[in-house]
This record gives structure tokens, C-alpha cells and sequence, in this order.
């Protein structure tokens, strides 16, 4: 899987609350790469917190 299907994953996931912990478990990863990952969308995103990243996904329609 590459990192931009990571990072598309983890933005649905996130969209659907789930916590890093839970993430984690659903990617098979640890909590602290999922924090890694958060870190870097929200600095790639140039957003400031997790509802960025949740209005980005919708101005994305990446919801389904």
C-alpha cells in the first residue's frame, strides 16, 4: 500500500472518530505511526487540528 492510500485511509478513519488506538488496529500499524501519519497530513494539508482534516476529506468527497 502506498503512503498516499495510507494517508486517504487514515483521513476516513479519522472522519469516521475513530481513535489512533483504533486505527491502529485497523491497518494493522502502531498508535504512534498513526500519530506520524496524523502529524504529517495535518502539516501536508496546511490545516491546524482534526476538523481540517474531516472538512478537508468532505471538500474532497472522500466520505463515500
Amino acid at each position: 500500500m502506498n503512503l498516499f492510500l495510507i494517508f486517504q485511509e487514515i483521513i476516513i478513519l479519522i472522519s469516521n472518530e475513530l481513535t489512533n488506538n483504533e486505527i491502529a488496529e485497523e491497518l494493522h500499524i502502531s498508535p504512534r505511526t498513526v500519530d506520524t501519519h496524523r502529524r504529517n497530513l495535518l502539516q501536508k494539508l496546511g490545516v491546524k487540528n482534526t476538523a481540517g482534516l474531516v472538512k478537508f476529506a468532505v471538500k474532497n468527497n472522500m466520505l463515500g
